[in-house]
């Protein structure tokens, strides 16, 4: 054995599909542990990070700094009883958190840590593997994930549960119809659906670089896309400010509330690769991948080695610092604001863009030609009748609104104007109730004071 050697190189699909099976092994492990050990540290940061912001100590029993907290925190789940409630579908019970676990670890295998290296005298790419529809891959991935959460609900033969589980089923459809249209225009400039290729798009010329005469990220180029990727990323893995699948306040926990020990501990991993997986995938189709930023691209060694790997870890801890920044800052959102966000801001937005994008690349493509201008015309003509509806649309609702309310007003009005009989007649003390047992004779005005209940 040679030991592991930097090489430098860029990877292509051609490098995938020759390794031998000891290098797969190889990767399958790194890859298992990449996830499994970036949850520990995730977690523990997280508490770390929010007892700062929340001026708490966080945890910092279990070794330095608390580093252990979340393995001891492991080990008691799993030695915990395991409670199974009565009438719940036992398959599906156990399976469903394996449902979701599993689509996480499947879609971190697509995504490159880094260029070609040697591996034992073998040169092989940072990547576990690659395909021409990569991207596709990652979406299919996140669709089955949510079977697990609604299976979870579902089996649980608990509302909270199931309520939950429905909530997780529409935010993941709604929210993914965006992040798919959001991904489109990366498809259109990087021209490819591999992973690698789109990383390789971005590496034309160094971020804020010399000699460079537009943005080489995709995040600047297509900034719209970056932006609705980013909040649609926070809707899939149901983190603050869109976890209402689990919101405590009306749920007791959610899809998860009748699950206890292990299962419950393989739910959270789960949640939680699921954000590295969405953070790596923000970097890789956004960032450059695993490419070196400006300034330390400078240095004509930093997209080669091992290096870029450094590079890679540190960009997905930039994002998941800002999935803890974002639960501890925003409140959680109502249910029908965030069908509202995704229905009618994310979804038209991206479908407006994506349109712009295609438009924008034909031209290009065929040098301006005056069909293309003619789509641009129409395209930007449609979009005006569609804003001026939409203004229509918001006026006649206002309008409906305040006659609706001035109508409720109008009626309170009169609810109030409503004759009121007197509080203090006769007969409230007794005057006229037991004339005739009265001994005749004057009637003083202490004798008629007397109280109803004859006292």
């Amino acid at each position: 054995m040679t030991g592991l050697v930097a090489a430098a190189g860029d990877p292509t699909l051609a490098d995938f599909g020759h390794d031998t099976w000891w290098l797969i092994v190889i990767k399958v492990l790194a890859v298992f542990l990449f996830l499994l050990l970036g949850v520990l540290i995730t977690i523990w940061a997280e508490r770390r990070v929010l007892g700062y912001m929340q001026n708490r100590v966080g945890p910092n029993r279990a070794g330095p700094f608390g580093l252990l907290q979340t393995l001891m925190d492991g080990i008691k789940l799993a030695l915990m009883e395991d409670i199974v409630p009565r009438g719940v579908d036992k398959v599906l019970f156990w399976l469903a958190p394996a449902i979701s676990v599993i689509p996480a670890f499947i879609s971190i295998a697509v995504i490159p840590f880094g260029p070609v290296v040697s591996i034992f005298g073998v040169r092989t790419p940072l990547q576990l593997t690659d395909l021409p529809v990569a991207v596709l891959l990652v979406l299919a991935m996140s669709s089955m994930g949510v079977y697990g959460i609604v299976l979870s609900g579902w089996s649980a033969s608990s509302p909270y549960s199931l309520l939950g589980g429905l909530r997780s089923s529409a935010q993941v459809i709604s929210y993914e119809i965006a992040m798919g249209l959001a991904f489109v225009p990366v498809f259109l400039y990087a021209g490819s659906l591999s992973t690698t290729q789109i990383v390789a798009a971005q590496a034309h010329g160094n971020q804020f670089g010399p000699g460079l005469h537009y943005p080489s990220w995709f995040a600047v180029l297509l900034f719209p896309s970056f932006l609705i990727y980013l909040i649609t990323m926070v809707g899939e893995t149901n983190r603050l400010p869109f976890d209402l699948p689990e919101g405590e306040g009306e749920l007791v926990g959610g899809y998860h509330t009748e699950y206890s020990s292990l299962k419950f501990a393989i739910l959270q991993l789960a949640e939680y690769c699921s954000v590295i997986t969405v953070s790596a995938l923000a970097i890789t189709l956004f960032l450059g991948g695993w490419a070196a930023p400006w300034p330390i691209s400078v240095w004509p060694g930093a997209n080669s080695g091992w290096w870029p790997l450094l590079w890679m870890v540190i960009k997905i801890s930039i994002f998941v610092f800002g999935f803890f920044w974002l639960r501890a800052s925003l409140p959680r959102i109502r249910y029908d604001q965030l069908m509202r966000l995704g229905w009618k801001v994310l979804i038209p937005g991206a479908l407006v863009w994506t349109l712009m994008i295609a438009t924008i690349r034909v031209w290009r493509r065929q040098g301006g030609s005056t069909g293309i201008y003619i789509i641009a015309g129409l395209i930007v003509v449609g979009l005006m009748l569609l804003a001026w509806a939409w203004d229509m649309a918001e006026a006649n609702r206002a309008k409906r609104a305040a006659e609706i309310e001035e109508a409720e007003a109008e009626a309170e009005a009169d609810a109030n104007a409503f004759p009121i009989p007197p509080l203090d007649l006769p007969h409230y003390h007794g005057v006229g109730l037991f004339q005739d047992s009265l001994p005749a004779g004057p009637t003083t005005a202490d004798s008629t004071r007397t109280e109803v209940t004859g006292a």
